[in-house]
């Protein structure tokens, strides 16, 4: 088992930005992709940005390239989604998650096991 507690979501101007955190509990994360989801209402979950178990290889959805940047710190069993420029279509409930198998359909919301319960970002016009 595995908890994971996702915080820095709030209410912020276009433009602005947030640093969203991912803390891990009962389970050190340091062996285990880990990625960013987000889900406007209305919408389907889709994916923000990956990380590999090192943190030496990263991706990301083409609408947040050059914007977010996801980033890990496993001595903390930390995640990180650093989030700037933001535009009123970011404005979703964020999740994090773990995939325990290293899957490489990195996108896909089925490649991960343990998701976290999900921090509202909402940017205003």
């Amino acid at each position: 088992q595995v908890q994971l507690v996702e915080s820095g979501g709030g209410l912020v101007q276009a433009g602005g930005s947030l640093r969203l955190s991912c803390a891990a509990s009962d389970r050190s994360i340091g062996n285990y992709a880990m990625g960013w989801f987000r889900q406007a209402p209305g919408k389907e979950r889709e994916v923000v940005a990956n990380i590999n178990r090192r943190g030496d290889s990263t991706h990301y959805a083409d609408f947040v390239k050059g914007r977010f940047t996801i980033s890990r710190d496993n001595a903390k069993n930390m995640v990180y989604l650093q989030m700037s420029s933001l535009k009123p279509e970011d404005t979703a409930v964020y999740y994090c998650a773990l995939d325990l198998f290293g899957r490489p359909y990195w996108a896909t919301p089925g490649s991960y096991d343990y998701w976290g319960q999900g921090t509202q970002v909402t940017v205003s016009s």
